[in-house]
């Protein structure tokens, strides 16, 4: 028979449990407000159309891409559905060894955005697993894109902060053991 101290997380060491539900909410907006805003942009706006919001900063311009960023990759529709489905599930699968609420918050993002691009291209036209991204933000000289390659942009800098400074799933940092400089280290009593 397991005694309660058996079945509980380590003090100090929370469950991932509990950052499932920061990284679920992050996840959550990220879908809702790509999906919401493409509906109104294809409600509101004729294909093609071009919107001045910031002029010359920031407009909007309705396109369908059928390819990845500056429409790379068109004939390979198909792999960015499979890419993007496959970071959604990883990143689910990830998120069982999470400990750190930035971590949580990051990768919620990144797969958030990965799931409202994988809508796209599940669900729209031309096909199944062929379908076009509405993307619709322009900024001069540059791709134009929607908010759910926002989220993913925003996210993945935030992992490799995470990860150059040395911030483990767990909330750990590298460096930070025996080897460390001692500066995360807790003082140590010596007998």
């Amino acid at each position: 028979m397991e005694t309660p101290e058996h079945t509980t997380a380590r003090p100090g060491r929370p469950g991932a449990g509990r950052f499932v539900v920061p990284a679920a909410a992050v996840f959550a907006l990220a879908v809702v407000l790509d999906q919401a805003t493409k509906a109104l942009v294809e409600h509101t706006m004729t294909l093609g159309q071009k919107i001045p919001v910031i002029d010359p900063i920031l407009s909007w311009h309705y396109i369908l891409n059928p390819g990845a960023a500056f429409s790379i990759g068109t004939e390979v529709t198909w792999v960015f559905a499979l890419l993007q489905a496959a970071v959604v599930v990883y990143v689910a699968i990830l998120l069982r060894k999470v400990r750190h609420l930035p971590w949580a918050l990051a990768l919620g993002g990144v797969a958030g955005g990965a799931a409202g691009n994988l809508i796209d291209r599940l669900f729209r036209e031309p096909s199944f697993g062929m379908g076009h991204v509405v993307d619709f933000i322009a900024l001069p000289n540059f791709a134009v894109f929607n908010v759910a390659d926002s989220f993913v942009v925003c996210s993945m800098v935030a992992v490799c902060l995470l990860i150059f400074r040395g911030v483990n799933l767990d909330g750990s940092r590298e460096g930070a053991g025996a080897s460390g400089s001692g500066a995360d280290q807790p003082e140590r009593e010596h007998p």
